[in-house]
């Protein structure tokens, strides 16, 4: 991977990381400002149950930034886009549509594989 591929995926994951921090940021003044006790059980139930959903979707977003922050700490290093099981490089089409992929695509599928199996037990 050249210089000017390896700043192109920098600069899309910091672009990245920084839509899910203003998400997230827009998320948490909503919260605040919905902090509404409705008094029908049904509307307070269907408002807990909206708050619930979003505040998973942010903890997942949050395990994200800290994938974002590994993958722009491999393209630091000189790792990123080679595959951490075979060595291999990442396709750059991987890499466009997973940026913070660490597997190549068989490498992946064999993961995958072996998780199913196990799962199965």
């Amino acid at each position: 991977m050249n210089e000017r591929q390896r700043e192109y995926f920098r600069a899309k994951l910091l672009a990245w990381k920084e839509e899910i921090l203003r998400e997230a940021k827009t998320t948490l003044q909503q919260l605040q400002d919905e902090n509404v006790n409705h008094p029908d059980l049904t509307d307070r139930a269907s408002s807990e149950t909206d708050r619930a959903i979003e505040l998973r979707a942010r903890d997942r977003q949050r395990k994200l930034i800290s994938k974002i922050d590994a993958a722009i700490a491999r393209i630091d290093d000189g790792s990123y886009g080679y595959c951490e099981e075979t060595g291999e490089p990442i396709s750059l089409k991987r890499l466009e549509a997973r940026p913070i992929a660490t597997l190549s695509v068989e490498a992946q599928e064999r993961h995958e594989k072996r998780e199913k199996v196990y799962r199965d037990e």
